[in-house]
């Protein structure tokens, strides 16, 4: 049985926990920033936890 590869696009994007939650970057915080007030981009800075229906999907494409 061959071992299941790791998606390279989800490894940049999102990390485990400790617990095994997964963690991830906010969106919206790449480019505009000019209008955004600054309450708003230092809430983006946060990282925040995927949604209990996509953590099974992303379990799939990072096995280890």
């Amino acid at each position: 049985m061959p071992k299941i590869k790791t998606h390279r696009g989800a490894a940049k994007r999102f990390k485990k926990t400790g617990t095994g939650k997964i963690k991830r970057f906010k969106a919206y915080m790449s480019h505009m920033l000019t209008c955004k007030s600054s309450k708003r981009t230092k809430l983006l800075r946060q990282s925040g936890l995927v949604a209990k229906a996509n953590e099974n999907s992303i379990n799939k494409l990072l096995p280890y």
